[in-house]
């Protein structure tokens, strides 16, 4: 068994993003970590809308990101820190549109180790120097600087180690342009290691340390430490220098110092200013409850600087320091807004706030103010003791403020992110959909949502309106060739056409000289300002003084099929001539003396846009009912030849020849296509070669069951091919390569290009007797969602077997439920204490939910309907309940009767893992799903992880037991049981009487039920311990699964054992043999295995396109969604895997790690191939290409085609 790994959607957890002026213009743009990707958005600073400029596979871990600019320059450059052992500088070349690496410096081993750097990052201000740290000991310095000819230069790396020190964070100074100074946090645990008391373990110090890099000695010393408050945990840098014109300072330099409940401003020999955090006045808000600090932005302007910090709350602070040159006289803090808990927060100078969350969808924010003016309450270090210091060991009083909706910032922009996918289904609940669609539920907290993804591109529709009957086609038309927008709507129906104008209102008009009276088969605006109307009597070309000269065709003749462009007009007559016209220079249609007869009937004609500068376009393409098309001269010493043909397995139903960029074929300059969509509702592409008009390098794809109309649009400035058949796809270049994506949208019958002042870059298109005006708002994406929101995590779902309902359980750590909330709001009344009413209705989704201790659970379950995309009824468990698992099963006794399990358990504690105790609800299906009726509960000793149905029975995974139940009238009834395996069962599957049960901690177990003996019997196991995650059956022996690292591996029973197992009738066999390796008697082997980069939280056998072949889909943690596809022949196995071995050498990772070495990280992979690696041969420059086609012997052509051929075949995208 051979795989090939395909991502679908990539990461969207960001875990760092960082600003500046990437790409060298006057523009900011934002570049973001997605874990092992790259990404970099360009904000668009008149719309506010975010758009990807890039995004790029690093096939390494990111584990920090710094940006940087040398002094004097206009450009920024961007370190990274990975797992790899090396430093990477990378520069965006906006030419070739890509990251390019500019050193690469190696300094330890690869892997996220302690003593390795790569963890932190911190850069001087003035771009001089870098310093990269690990978590322990180890911390380089590297010097930054330009040669001769102004490249960026990396001096050899300078130590500032310090043995046994664990370093909490690190940030640069701002010294202006004295030697560059470094900050860090450290804990030096010596004494601790000794101690066996641990009294040194509590009285440790916390170090704030500076490094100075001595420029003109060339190495790091230790210029000052000082004990600060032992619970720091991040740093900040604070403007500082002088300005090298006056002597004014730009700040006093120095650090703020994050603490629990508490900012500490902090620099060599200057007094220490602190001020409280300030907090939420919850009722039910524990007062010990430290507030802590886990994002901080610093903003300069012209003469200021303030910063925003951000509490876990998701709270943000303003803080701003008064100071006079380089001495503070107070630091200042107030409340400024409340946005989505983030990983990295980055300010542009073009006033917007990106927030890159930790969960869900990233934001863009607009300041509309900077909160200077209003009346929240300011806490400054003056108003305390000296400065807040008179004691440093103990805490400030509590400073308070009420959280309100957003006032200083506005919501721009939202990206959307699937991170943390916890849970999927892959199903077609829509009705008459031809592929299934991906249901996820994501997200975290109040802010979780349960998502339908759908693949294809978002709609935008502004325009419906009914006609007066059905139009069997639509154009839109300027009158001037310079006009910015479209004057004319034309309706063709079966008898007429109907011309409507555009302006305040779209209303008919009638003295457009067209001729009314006839369908219509193509309008175009021809010449400078001449419009030209072709039905099946003739042509009209009416010029701008409405004077209308007539072409009219001979007798017993009509026009079948017409094609035009600025300047030529070709069009197919009913006996099968084709009669083609030219314009002149003084604007006049001429005819070509000859005609060209076909030999057959013409069923589609076209011809290409006339290239900029050029008088004519030298190709046209004729589609033939003898299942040809011809391709045809129309130059002037060989006009009407035929230059090449190309036979079809069907007659063409349309044609359209498009210029296009497709940076695999040709990265400089646009290649001519020719889509041919026949009647079965299969497209062809292929090539036109420009010089000699023969076609090359063809295609196929299927569509829908339809004939293919072909319409060339305008997308985005960017020619763009609409397909329609009984789905509507769209053919589109982004990021330089060729894009085919499904509209999600009613099937349309025919479209058109439609620019107006409300839409300048829509499409106009008919459905029946519906006009409808649309737009595409964003190209790119591969999958659609549709959201509903949650309450809290969800943690597993399930669809029932019969109606549409799908059932959630979800459920929060840490959080009181609805039950708790009323308990604890009742004794504060009894109390007499004052309640505030308006805390406890702040929207838990924009604020989140009070924090409550340990082991308090909110949970519920909750029924969907997705095609109505609503929930229709919520459960809320009682008594600290949290549900765990849950499963349909049908019970054999009931006769058949579906019941729902929801293994829950009270109390629960993570870790180590506790309950008072666990439940197995069983609840009866009510109004037809649509309610649920709790049945019974019944009690067990430890947490139901798992649960499933079996043979009529339920089989529950209740800690380290396995058990079967039969159910009762008071509870379920035990049957069996096998306590034997390790730590704690999380996943089960079944086939026949043979069940597969994920352990915790040790991998897949093979269990067979024998009901003569009501025995269960473990006779197969993995050989290696894995922490399984998610499992799923592949076949009656095999089994995938994923584990808590990022791994994803298929094990193999041998035939022979299965059999055996199978025909011993009571397992009396399995008993008395002997285990190996203190385990089962059987051994499992394992036949495929990859690094995924990614926790995979679910894996699923399905088929994702109608009729093709069955794949393994995967979701992660960080928001991806995958497919590991099978190979059917031998030879496809040899190819793409000698493919991979070639973009191995070719095409390094961008973070410098070894890519053989990444996609085994933990186990070496095995049988699998890096289908995302494969897929960047696209990108390879030209000569490079050729050369691994030349390799493989194969053309550069079929290679592409190849690897298009297996994604479109496995997945459809």
């Amino acid at each position: 068994m051979h795989l090939y790994n395909l991502t679908l959607q990539p990461p969207t957890a960001a875990t760092q993003a960082i600003v500046g002026n990437f790409s060298g213009a006057r523009t900011q743009e934002i570049i973001v970590a997605h874990g092992t990707r790259l990404e970099l958005l360009r904000p668009d600073v008149q719309t506010g809308k975010l758009s990807t400029v890039i995004t790029s596979d690093v096939f390494g871990s990111i584990r920090s990101l710094a940006a940087f600019r040398l002094t004097g320059s206009t450009k920024d450059y961007a370190i990274v820190g990975s797992d790899s052992g090396r430093i990477v500088i990378l520069d965006y070349d906006p030419k070739t549109s890509s990251f390019v690496k500019l050193h690469q410096e190696t300094f330890g081993k690869s892997g996220a180790r302690r003593i390795v750097p790569g963890q932190y990052l911190a850069t001087d201000p003035k771009g001089r120097s870098v310093m990269i740290s690990a978590i322990e000991k180890a911390k380089l310095v590297y010097i930054l600087n330009r040669d001769a000819a102004a490249n960026l230069t990396i001096s050899s790396p300078l130590e500032a180690h310090k043995n046994n020190a664990i370093i909490h964070h690190i940030v640069g100074l701002d010294v202006g342009f004295e030697n560059p100074l470094f900050a860090a946090l450290e804990v030096d645990y010596t004494e601790s290691d000794q101690d066996p008391t641990g009294e040194a373990f509590n009285n440790a110090e916390k170090m704030l340390t500076y490094y100075e890099l001595d420029l003109g000695l060339n190495h790091v010393v230790r210029k000052w430490s000082e004990p600060t408050d032992p619970r720091a945990n991040l740093l900040v840098q604070v403007p500082g220098g002088q300005v090298a014109s006056t002597d004014r300072f730009d700040g006093p330099s120095g650090v703020l110092v994050c603490c629990e409940d508490h900012i500490i401003y902090r620099h060599m020999d200057k007094p220490q200013h602190r001020v409280p955090i300030p907090r939420r006045r919850h009722p039910l808000e524990d007062p010990s409850r430290g507030v802590i600090i886990i994002a901080a932005v610093m903003h300069k302007m012209k003469g200021a600087f303030f910063f925003l910090l951000q509490s876990e709350d998701g709270d943000l602070f303003k803080v701003t320091i008064d100071h006079e040159e380089d001495e503070v006289r107070a630091l200042k803090i107030k409340y400024f807004d409340t946005v989505p808990v983030a990983s990295s927060l980055c300010i542009l100078k073009s006033g917007f706030l990106f927030v890159a969350s930790e969960f869900g969808n990233h934001y863009l924010y607009q300041f509309q103010k900077l909160g200077d003016d209003d009346n929240e309450p300011e806490f400054s270090s003056t108003s305390y003791a000296t400065f807040g210091m008179a004691d440093p060991t103990s805490s400030l009083p509590h400073a308070h403020f009420r959280p309100r909706p957003l006032d200083n910032l506005a919501l721009a922009d939202e990206a959307e992110s699937l991170d943390p996918i916890l849970d999927s289904k892959v199903m077609n609940i829509l009705p008459n959909s031809d592929t299934p669609q991906i249901l996820a539920a994501c997200g975290r907290g109040a802010r979780s949502s349960f998502r339908m993804l759908r693949h294809g591109l978002d709609v935008e529709e502004s325009v419906s309106s009914e006609l007066p009957g059905i139009p069997n086609a639509v154009w839109t038309t300027k009158q001037r060739e310079e006009d910015e927008f479209d004057s004319y709507i034309i309706l063709s129906f079966v008898n007429g056409t109907l011309v409507l104008s555009i302006g305040e209102t779209i209303e008919e008009v009638q003295d457009t000289g067209f001729l009314s009276s006839a369908p219509t088969l193509a309008v175009q605006q021809i010449g400078a300002d001449a419009l030209l109307q072709v039905h099946p009597h003739g042509i009209r070309h009416v010029l701008a003084d409405r004077r209308v000269n007539e072409w009219r065709v001979p007798d017993r003749r009509t026009i079948v099929a017409a094609a035009t462009n600025k300047r030529q007009v070709v069009v197919a007559l009913s006996s099968a001539e084709l009669v083609y016209f030219e314009l002149d220079l003084d604007g006049q249609l001429n005819e070509y003396q000859d005609r060209k007869a076909m030999g057959s009937t013409v069923l589609a004609l076209s011809i290409a846009e006339v290239p900029e500068g050029r008088q004519r376009t030298p190709f046209l393409a004729v589609g033939c009912e003898d299942q040809t098309v011809r391709i045809i001269s129309l130059d002037p010493e060989s006009t009407l030849e035929t230059l090449s043909l190309q036979a079809l397995t069907a007659p063409p139903s349309a044609i359209c020849i498009a210029d296009m960029l497709d940076a695999s074929i040709n990265k400089t300059q646009p290649t001519m296509f020719v889509n041919i969509g026949l009647q079965n509702g299969v497209l062809l592409r292929t090539v036109l070669d420009p010089l000699n008009g023969q076609l090359t390098d063809t295609r196929t794809r299927f569509l829908g069951t339809r004939p293919i109309k072909l319409i060339r649009v305008q997308i985005q400035k960017n020619p763009a091919i609409l397909a329609l058949s009984s789905r509507s796809w769209i053919n589109y270049t982004h990021q330089n390569l060729m894009h085919f994506t499904p509209l999600i949208f009613e099937n349309l019958d025919y479209a058109w290009s439609f620019s107006a002042e409300l839409s300048p870059e829509g499409l106009i298109g008919i459905t029946g007797s519906v006009l409808r005006i649309f737009q595409i708002p964003k190209l790119g994406m591969m999958l659609k969602q549709d959201s509903i929101s949650l309450s809290y995590t969800p943690r597993k779902f399930i669809s029932h077997p019969t109606n549409r309902y799908l059932y959630l359980i979800e459920g929060d750590h840490r959080v009181m439920g609805e039950e708790a909330i009323n308990k604890r709001l009742q004794q504060l009344s009894e109390a007499g204490k004052m309640i505030d009413r308006e805390m406890l209705e702040l929207p838990a989704e924009t604020f989140g939910r009070c924090k409550a201790p340990a082991g308090t659970w909110a949970s519920a379950i909750r029924i969907i309907d997705p095609v109505e995309s609503k929930t229709v009824s919520l459960i809320h468990l009682d008594n600290n309940e949290a549900a765990f698992s849950l499963a349909v099963v049908p019970f054999a006794t009931r006769g058949g009767e579906l019941h729902l399990i929801v293994g829950t358990a009270s109390n629960t504690f993570l870790a180590p893992r506790s309950c008072s105790s666990g439940f197995l609800r069983t609840y009866k299906f009510i109004e037809d799903g649509a309610g649920l009726e709790l049945v019974h509960k019944t009690e067990t000793d430890d947490v139901p992880l798992a649960v499933m149905a079996f043979q009529g029975r339920l089989v529950a995974g209740v800690g380290q037991a396995l058990r079967i139940y039969e159910i009762g009238k008071k509870k379920l009834l035990r049957k069996a049981e096998n306590k034997t395996f390790s730590s704690a069962i999380v996943t089960l599957n079944t086939q026949g009487s043979r069940m597969l049960v994920g352990d915790m901690q040790d991998s897949i177990f093979f269990v067979a039920y024998k009901a003569p003996e009501n025995r269960l019997l473990i006779f197969a196991d993995d050989m290696q311990p894995r922490w399984i995650v998610s499992s799923t059956m592949v076949d009656y022996c095999t089994v995938a699964a994923s584990d808590r690292f990022g791994n994803i591996f298929v094990n193999r029973l041998d035939a022979k054992v299965s059999d055996q197992v199978d025909d011993d009738p009571t397992g009396a066999g399995i008993l008395h043999e002997k285990g190996q390796f203190m385990g089962a008697p059987h051994k499992t082997k394992m036949i495929c295995h990859f690094h995924v980069g990614d926790l995979v939280t679910s894996i699923h056998r399905v088929s994702l396109v109608a009729g093709g072949r069955e794949v393994l889909l995967y979701t992660g943690l960080h928001g991806t969604i995958g497919i590991l596809v099978p190979f059917v022949s031998k030879e496809d196995v040899d190819f793409i895997s000698t493919l991979e071995q070639h973009m191995r050498t070719e095409q390094g990772s961008l973070v410098g790690r070894d890519h053989l070495a990444w996609r085994g990280y933990y186990v070496p992979v095995k049988a699998v191939v890096d289908g995302d690696l494969c897929e960047t041969y696209a990108r390879l420059p030209g000569p490079k290409q050729s050369a691994i086609a030349g390799e493989l012997d194969r053309t550069v052509g079929e290679v592409l085609k190849k690897l298009e051929q297996l994604r479109i075949t496995a997945s459809g995208f």
